[in-house]
């Protein structure tokens, strides 16, 4: 965790106060979720994406569009090689990608789904929220910034807009048969001209029951127990 908010810190202080500008316009839905995501779901190595992978794609995409600019600048022929990569974009690319690979390094999600509520469990505190009342979705603040979740057809996705220009979009889509979870984490910034985009799936599972049950209360903190705990 702190790990995290070192990284989160050094990122904010490095992009400045200028960065993409999210949509928060959120289409509204009638009667039930359009998707259950609740369950336990664990990572399938075998189909997912790398950060290192997800970085060397966003590199190649950059190292394209600099290669286009270049011919379209008449460059000469046999002239210098060079990225038209400045220091900073790269090290804001690979800031990126360490910030992109901490909040994605779980192996297990845990996601709770009610009327009112989709919830997506991780063993550090770096959880997500979304909460919908009449089909609407609601804000949600968190010690990194705000949340704001929408239905996009049957994805779940949702926008975490930090300080500084950054936003880390999560978009989460179930196969047909219910067994198989694709998220696609992207994060753009100020410091980097193309965002970064990695895929990660999972598959359903049943978990074991867990040994202790915990409660937090306000006079003893965080109590924990192998029998039920009333506060």
């Amino acid at each position: 965790m702190r790990t995290l908010i070192a990284i989160l810190a050094a990122f904010l202080a490095a992009c400045g106060n200028q960065g993409p500008v999210l949509d928060t316009t959120n289409p509204s839905f009638e009667g039930e979720m359009p998707a259950d995501f609740s369950g336990s779901w664990e990572r399938d190595y075998a189909r997912s994406q790398d950060v290192n992978g997800a970085l060397n794609a966003m590199f190649q995409q950059r190292q394209r569009e600099v290669t286009q600019q270049q011919q379209m600048n008449q460059v000469p022929r046999g002239g210098p090689v060079v990225s038209g990569l400045s220091q900073r974009e790269i090290k804001g690319m690979v800031d990126l990608a360490k910030l992109v690979e901490e909040i994605t390094r779980e192996e297990v999600l845990t996601i709770s789904q009610d009327e009112y509520e989709v919830r997506i469990a991780k063993k550090d505190d770096f959880a997500m929220s979304c909460s919908f009342f009449d089909g609407v979705a609601q804000g949600t603040d968190s010690p990194y910034g705000t949340e704001v979740c929408s239905w996009e057809g049957n994805d779940l996705v949702s926008h975490l807009v930090l300080p500084g220009g950054l936003i880390i979009s999560r978009r989460y889509t179930i196969s047909p048969d219910g067994e198989f979870l694709r998220e696609i984490t992207t994060a753009k910034s100020s410091a980097t001209r193309s965002p970064l985009v990695l895929h990660r799936y999972y598959i359903k599972f049943e978990a074991p029951p867990r040994a202790f049950n915990c409660v937090e209360t306000l006079s003893m903190k965080r109590v924990c127990s192998t029998g039920e705990i009333t506060p």
